[in-house]
């Protein structure tokens, strides 16, 4: 056994992502069920400044690799770097975010490691001194449990949005140490990064969705959800029928060919829920279907459903939210 659990945090644009936090406190709980201690190893330009934040939600020690080149992911930079310092941690597991850029870099990072990878996990326990790890499988219909032989090193990437994620302790900093490697000249190079700047949420990190299907008819109308999405604070998505009408870019796709989302809320309006938007959403924790057609799919699924015109419903909907939020403040 090794004598650590290690995480990947995931540091963009100045600050460590919400997900680096879900996987420390799923690191921690791993770490005390094993008996071992929690190390964290981050990668980036500016990092260093910020690496002793991550004590707080249980990491004791950060490993991390500061350099300029490691502003912007790119695999053939990040994944040496990262795995010379993993091995020198000498972890009994490695856990990183299922992130876009984490799918990428943790197939990577096993290869080097020569370890095994579960990837998308939903769940990671310890029984038996055995680490055991619970990913969907066949689009989201059931789940399968991943175990690894003996000797061999777990690499375990988690879904956003799904690992419960401790109350900061904010009096705790992560002792950090600087490591030294060497950062392979790329043969790419990021010229330019175009962000959204409307100040949207981020769909995988959102804690409500509210996603449109073909059911709304053109591009103009989905000024209806973002309506209704400034009231809750919700993040808009689309369903892939949307995306490729080109009513909503590909960023805002939320499926098997899209993103995979985890919201506490999803509100599904006008979408028929076909297998691959079901495979996209299906684990959030409450789901509202809003569809005039009373057999669709998507409430099969559904916690709560409206059958009702969408035009008809949704600005009703948003105007009762106003009054309500109204009348509390």
């Amino acid at each position: 056994m090794g004598k650590c659990v290690c995480i990947i945090a995931e540091f963009r644009h100045g600050a460590f992502r919400r997900v680096s936090y879900e996987v420390a406190s799923e690191g921690k709980r791993l770490a005390d069920a094993m008996g071992v201690g929690l190390c964290a190893v981050a990668v980036g330009s500016g990092v260093a400044d910020k690496a002793a934040e991550l004590g707080r939600y249980g990491v004791d020690k950060v490993y991390v690799v500061d350099d300029p080149a490691l502003e912007n992911y790119l695999a053939e930079s990040y994944v040496p770097a990262m795995a010379d310092v993993v091995a020198k941690c000498d972890p009994s597991a490695v856990i990183l975010p299922a992130s876009v850029d984490g799918k990428d870099f943790s197939a990577r990072l096993a290869a080097r490691l020569k370890a095994g990878l579960a990837q998308d996990c939903i769940q990671v326990v310890c029984e038996n001194g055995r680490i055991k790890a619970k990913r969907p499988i066949f689009a989201g219909k059931c789940f399968g449990w991943c175990e690894w032989a003996e000797g061999a090193l777990p690499v375990i990437s988690c879904r956003p949005n799904v690992m419960d994620c401790f109350a900061p302790a904010e009096d705790k900093k992560a002792e950090v140490e600087k490591v030294e490697v060497s950062i392979a000249p790329a043969r790419s190079s990021v010229k330019s990064m175009d962000f959204d700047t409307s100040g949207k949420v981020e769909l995988t990190e959102a804690e409500i969705i509210i996603s449109g299907g073909r059911g709304m008819k053109g591009p103009e109308n989905y000024a209806l959800l973002e309506d209704m999405a400034r009231v809750l604070g919700a993040a808009v998505g689309a369903s892939r029928a949307a995306v490729d009408s080109g009513w909503r870019p590909h960023s805002d796709q939320v499926g098997q060919t899209g993103k995979v989302v985890n919201p506490n809320l999803y509100i599904a309006v006008g979408i028929s829920g076909a297998i691959q938007h079901l495979a996209g959403m299906g684990s959030s924790k409450f789901i509202v279907a809003v569809n005039k057609d009373a057999e669709a799919p998507i409430f099969s699924k559904a916690d709560y459903g409206v059958v009702e015109d969408l035009f008809n419903f949704v600005p009703a909907f948003t105007e009762e939210i106003k009054k309500l939020k109204s009348s509390c403040s």
